[in-house]
């Protein structure tokens, strides 16, 4: 048999051509699956350190201790725990071991404050992540209020707002190849519900329990 027959036999083989097809198509298919599993993965977590960032804000907002007739007293252990909080909320995304969780408190420069300027009078932080607030430190002053996304919030007089950023390194579950981007970042607001007492310590927060303050 000729060459030339046997190449025509060839091209006229319809054997196994569906195993064929399916071997062109597999690595298509399994990267489309692949992408899809990470993208899941991606905008679930991205979610997760959105509540995140959320919760510790209304928790920040709600700690302290007093009676009905004397103003809250918020400490460095209530700090402490609502932190150490956070990060088992957070779960198996260990946040503190690839992120980092900064809560800052934004309070009136004065009270009243006819000149709607405002400071930063303390702020808190947990996580090995090295990354900085992106909207300032401990003892900024002259403050406009915090603007996020052309947003500005602001703390009312004789309160404060307590601001949560969450910066995280995404832990693929394949690649980071498949994702638009490594970091995940969060912000979150929350105005400090009761009237709290400001004069604890050289901040506002006091530390009878002689905790080691979570500092930044």
């Amino acid at each position: 048999m000729s060459l030339r027959v046997r190449f025509r036999r060839f091209l006229l083989d319809r054997r196994a051509v569906a195993a064929v097809e399916f071997g062109l198509a597999l690595p298509l298919m399994t990267a489309v699956a692949l992408t899809g599993a990470e993208l899941t993965n991606f905008v679930t977590t991205k979610m997760r350190i959105s509540q995140l960032a959320l919760h510790v804000a209304d928790n920040a907002a709600r700690i302290g201790t007093g009676t009905v007739l004397a103003n809250k007293q918020i400490t460095e252990a209530q700090i402490n725990d609502l932190l150490t909080g956070a990060g088992l909320q957070a779960g198996r995304l260990n946040v503190y071991g690839h992120g980092r969780v900064i809560l800052s408190s934004i309070e009136p420069v004065a009270n009243p404050n006819p000149t709607n300027r405002y400071r930063i009078r303390w702020q808190r932080c947990r996580g090995s992540k090295s990354w900085p607030s992106s909207h300032g430190k401990a003892g900024d002053t002259n403050l406009t209020g915090v603007t996020v996304k052309g947003q500005t919030a602001t703390a009312p007089d004789d309160g404060a707002l307590m601001f949560v950023e969450v910066a995280y390194d995404y832990q693929p579950l394949i690649a980071r190849i498949f994702i638009p981007q490594d970091r995940i970042s969060a912000v979150a607001a929350m105005t400090v519900r009761d009237q709290r007492d400001y004069g604890g310590g050289t901040n506002g927060i006091y530390n009878n329990e002689n905790v080691v303050p979570s500092t930044c």
